[in-house]
């Protein structure tokens, strides 16, 4: 099954940007799923690597790294990310610049899309 997860939410602040990625990490884990998160607006600030949090305080850069790790795919918009000064550089390993074309084409192959 092919899943696509947009998440528009800043990193931090928004409990649903935190449960969004804590489902897309254990929705990656599972056997036949193809996950596919795609970060939009303050969305692609849980992207960034190396962002100090409080002690006790979740990582979102590490939680979408779990994604990957599991073979999921993390797609940043590209005019999001230029809207607030990200370069690909900024990025956590395995997520990506990306476009809304892409973005289309993720959309239509998807058998289930979800929108936080």
């Amino acid at each position: 099954m092919k899943a696509l997860m947009i998440i528009n939410g800043s990193a931090y602040g928004l409990d649903s940007t935190y449960n969004a990625i804590r489902l897309a990490a254990s929705m990656a884990k599972r056997d036949g799923v193809e996950m596919t998160v795609f970060l939009m607006g303050d969305g692609v600030t849980a992207a960034m690597a190396g962002q100090k949090t409080a002690d006790g305080y979740y990582k979102l850069d590490r939680m979408l790294g779990s994604v990957t790790r599991s073979g999921g795919t993390i797609l940043c918009c590209g005019t999001c990310m230029d809207a607030r000064g990200i370069t690909a550089e900024m990025l956590i390993d395995g997520a990506r610049r990306s476009t809304m074309e892409e973005l289309t084409d993720h959309t239509l192959a998807a058998d289930k899309t979800l929108v936080f």
